[in-house]
């Protein structure tokens, strides 16, 4: 069982920054792709950036490309998100995820685990 919980989340003004974490209880943390996707209302939920278990090739939608940036501590088990110079429609909610053996183009259909998310709120 792998269990996901987010932090970080708050309210920033536009142009501002926040930096989101997602410790994992797993295993085997290096073994897994993690990503970040995001549900804003009445929306769908989107992703954001993925890092994959295979190598450090992350993949970044192309709306976050340039001001966020994903890592991970495998040693800690814990995955950050890097936000910078957000804007007002980067408000959601956002949900960590991870799967195992999943591709870092992979859809939110194909990860198995999800942490509660947490909100980030841009003000304009």
């Amino acid at each position: 069982q792998v269990q996901l919980v987010e932090s970080g989340g708050g309210l920033v003004q536009a142009g501002g920054s926040l930096r989101l974490s997602c410790a994992a209880s797993v295993r085997t943390f290096s073994s897994v792709t993690m990503g970040w996707f995001r549900q804003a209302p009445g929306m769908g939920r989107v992703f954001v950036a993925a890092l994959p278990w295979s190598d450090n090739s992350a993949n970044y939608a192309d709306s976050v490309k340039g001001r966020f940036t994903i890592s991970r501590d495998n040693a800690n088990k814990i995955m950050y998100l890097q936000m910078n110079n957000l804007k007002p429609e980067d408000t959601a909610v956002y949900y960590c995820a991870a799967g195992f053996m999943v591709a870092a183009t992979a859809p939110a259909a194909r990860y198995t685990y999800w942490g509660q998310g947490t909100q980030v709120t841009v003000s304009s």
